[in-house]
């Protein structure tokens, strides 16, 4: 019980990560992104909890829109970057901290 707790809240509960990571290797469609998600990290988010993140992602000013046509890819934007850098920086300090 608590492994699964611990994996969900790394995993769905910080879609963004993994959603940034995906982005920081080129621009990419939703699908694709969300397809990349469940192929390289191992788990595949609700779709509208995917949206919803990548909504939030888009207001918050980490990701943008290619273009602005219907159908449209998403890019990392720096402040993005940045982001997933703390993020690694954060999950690195954890991991050392909980020794080998």
């Amino acid at each position: 019980m608590a492994y699964h707790h611990l994996e969900e809240s790394l995993t769905k509960g910080n879609l963004w990560f993994y959603i940034l990571a995906v982005l920081e290797e080129g621009e990419a469609s939703p699908n694709s992104i969300k397809a990349a998600v469940t192929r390289r990290y191992g788990f595949s988010p609700a779709t509208i909890t995917f949206y919803s993140v990548l909504y939030r992602l888009r207001r918050e000013g980490l990701v943008r829109r290619s273009a602005e046509t219907f159908r449209t890819d998403y890019v990392i934007t720096e402040r993005g970057s940045g982001e997933l850098a703390r993020a690694r920086a954060l999950l690195e300090r954890v991991r050392n901290g909980m020794g080998d």
